[in-house]
């Protein structure tokens, strides 16, 4: 992880590594466990969900989930606030991401250290689904209206130690429906161990912690809450990265999920008569991602996203589903990024992203 270091008198210094040891021993993990508690209520049917799309070409290319791979792009602070400590110390990054039925997202993030062991960023996406028709209760046509939302935000990360970070985001969301409009406000926490010399990444994530402050006509909806564990470990003489994230750790109820009727249970000849196995219950929160470096400034990634699978199976488009892909290359202070993943039954997804370190 990239280590900011400024010139601070000694006061400071022993002010700083005081409070590094306080913010370690209490404020952290009373934080974490709180809001976790809290957010444990938190079901499935949500509002804002492009706050859960993935925001780089390399999280996309390792299964759409990934809160462990170090990156020297702004992006990453959105799925953990804590890899912003391993940014370069000046970044800019602008993506743009295809998605079904002619949406499409794009982004922008910025991100700068400032003293000693602090790093901010800022954050602007949009998402446009195309232009639709809009209809009367009868069905006729009136006329069409074009849905979109757009997300901005800031990230901190700190740097707790040599190997240890933490971070937060603060985001507020708007979206709007023909003539019917909402808005969110949503926080992440994280939380990182990075030993570049032992090639391995621990994290602990809640992502989107928040709610609506504004409705859709009254409809209540929740923001989509999602507590995450990740590991990346490289091996020793390859350059060759495993990743496992775990996610929606906080969500175990059966019905959360969807459940692909067994053909030969004539009961069962619906979505609502199935029932999810144990095991598939714990696959679906598994997310399996490998990286390859042939040279230093290449990675070439696949992923697994095992819920994403099963559930465009059950939709009837079960080929390649689950699987994503992507490659990126560093030239200088530049680095671009392309992916590939299928996120909906209507189509599959690409996955644009250049960024520059000034």
């Amino acid at each position: 992880m990239v280590q900011k270091y400024g010139r601070f008198p000694n006061y400071i210094v022993i002010l700083s590594q005081y409070l590094k040891m306080k913010m370690k021993k209490i404020l952290i993990p009373t934080v974490f466990f709180s809001v976790c508690h809290l957010a444990n209520a938190q079901g499935e049917s949500s509002a804002m969900r492009v706050l859960s799309l993935p925001t780089t070409a390399h999280v996309v290319a390792l299964g759409g989930e990934n809160i462990t791979a170090i990156d020297n792009q702004p992006g990453v602070g959105l799925h953990n606030p804590a890899l912003l400590a391993g940014t370069d110390s000046r970044s800019a990054a602008l993506q743009f991401m295809t998605y079904a039925d002619g949406g499409k997202w794009m982004g922008a993030e910025y991100a700068m250290a400032f003293g000693e062991r602090h790093t901010g960023a800022a954050y602007l996406h949009y998402m446009g689904y195309g232009e639709m028709e809009e209809t009367d209760v009868s069905g006729t046509v009136i006329g069409t209206f074009a849905p979109k939302d757009a997300i901005l935000g800031v990230g901190y990360s700190y740097l707790l130690s040599e190997h240890w970070a933490g971070g937060a985001n603060f985001k507020a969301a708007y979206s709007r429906i023909a003539d019917f409009s909402s808005a969110s406000i949503a926080v992440d926490l994280g939380l990182n161990y990075y030993d570049s010399e032992k090639a391995v990444s621990l994290s602990m994530v809640m992502r989107n912690i928040g709610a609506q402050i504004k409705t859709y006509d009254g409809v209540v909806e929740r923001v989509p809450y999602n507590l995450q564990l990740g590991l990346t470990k490289g091996l020793a003489h390859l350059p060759v990265e495993f990743n496992i994230t775990l996610t929606d750790l906080t969500r175990w109820k059966k019905s959360d999920y969807v459940a692909i009727p067994d053909a030969d249970k004539e009961q069962q000849s619906s979505e609502e008569d199935a029932a999810l196995s144990t095991g598939r219950l714990m696959l679906n929160h598994l997310v399996f991602g490998v990286e390859v470096k042939p040279r230093e400034n290449i990675w070439i990634a696949a992923g697994y996203n095992f819920r994403r699978g099963y559930e465009l199976q059950a939709a009837g488009k079960g080929h390649l589903a689950g699987l994503s892909a992507g490659a990126g290359i560093k030239l200088q202070k530049f680095s671009i990024g392309l992916a590939w993943a299928k996120y909906h039954m209507a189509a599959q997804s690409l996955m644009g992203n250049v960024a520059v370190s000034f």
